[in-house]
């Protein structure tokens, strides 16, 4: 069955791979070992360009690596939404009794200060872009199937407009741990990303492309 995968990138990086040494991850790869029984046609990347911080001034060098290493894969196509760093005064909230004892955290105490300003980080668009394609392609005939790997809910109305307006089957992929009720409501199966998929699908440590030799991140080992 001829099928295309919609991933969310923010929510495949966190809900995956943070704080673990999967980041070099062969996305097409994943997608053909959680789908052996169709044929991957096209992946639709959808992401946003991080910006670095103080604490992590080579972020945004990291991620651009990953996604030029995806790009020498001829089924990934990359769509980006905007990534948005903005200083914002918040609320202080009353701390658990972990969090009171951190030091590296700021909560509301009797007398205390009662908001902080805060490094507010946002992903723009992604949503949106996803959903777009989807019903696109979808209505353009461009596949038999599709999958989406999302936990936001708010995509369950194109999923159920899809299946209901053309009868196409769309499924959705979650990562271990989390979960949406209405995503798997409006799908027509659902499966989990475990972490021996991820670790089965690496890319190698040097891929190349157009411009040169591509290099798996140091902090990734």
């Amino acid at each position: 069955m001829r099928t295309y995968v919609y991933i969310d990138g923010f929510n495949l990086y966190y809900g995956c791979v943070d704080g673990t040494n999967l980041k070099w991850l062969d996305i097409v790869g994943l997608c053909r070992e959680l789908l052996p029984n169709d044929t991957i046609e096209r992946v639709h990347y959808c992401t946003a360009l991080t910006k670095d911080t103080q604490r992590d001034p080579t972020k945004s060098v990291r991620q651009q690596t990953f996604i030029r290493a995806l790009e020498t894969f001829p089924e990934i196509q990359v769509t980006y939404g905007s990534f948005l760093a903005n200083k914002k005064k918040m609320p202080l909230a009353a701390g658990s009794a972990a969090e009171l004892a951190d030091p590296n955290i700021v909560t509301l105490t009797p007398g205390g200060p009662r908001s902080a300003i805060v490094l507010r980080t946002e992903e723009k668009g992604s949503d949106v872009n996803l959903a777009t394609l989807l019903v696109a392609d979808a209505f353009r005939g461009n596949f038999e199937a599709a999958v989406v790997l999302s936990t936001d809910s708010d995509l369950a109305l194109p999923i159920k407009l899809i299946r209901a307006e053309l009868g196409l089957p769309v499924g959705v992929l979650f990562p271990s741990g989390r979960y949406s009720v209405e995503l798997a409501q409006a799908a027509s199966f659902k499966r989990t990303i475990q972490r021996s998929q991820l670790r089965k699908c690496q890319l190698p440590t040097t891929l190349t492309d157009a411009n040169g030799v591509i290099t798996k991140p140091a902090q990734w080992v």
